[in-house]
């Protein structure tokens, strides 16, 4: 059975898209906040909001886990052994993809923090 990680990968075209979208942009729509933005400009993607989806699927997964595990050892005739098995598979894969992300954003922020200007 192949595990989903459909919203990995929709994380990543997300970040892709915002990247391409905001390379095409002009200066004046990449400017703080409360600037002016030329009309018909596209939005730009909310980085922290899309973080913080993705941290809450991850942390529901694994509480979903958790439950099918738990209701698991109190016998509960519903929940198999296999179910629970591929939840909390599914609950750490989901984590360690976080964490890799994690990775990746830190190292983009200490190279970016490293360019000479």
């Amino acid at each position: 059975m192949a595990i989903d990680t459909s919203g990995f990968e929709a994380l990543l075209g997300k970040l892709e898209a915002t990247r391409t979208t905001l390379a095409r942009l002009p200066a004046q729509a990449t400017a703080a906040p409360g600037t002016a933005v030329a009309p018909g400009a596209a939005r730009p993607v909310d980085f922290a909001q899309l973080l913080r989806e993705s941290v809450a699927k991850v942390s529901d997964t694994q509480n979903n886990a958790m439950g099918l595990a738990e209701r698991f050892q109190l016998g509960d005739p519903k929940v198999t052994l296999e179910e629970t098995m591929v939840a909390l598979s599914k609950a750490n894969l989901s984590l360690q993809q976080m964490v890799q992300v994690r990775n990746r954003v830190i190292a983009a922020y200490h190279d970016i923090m490293n360019l000479q200007v």
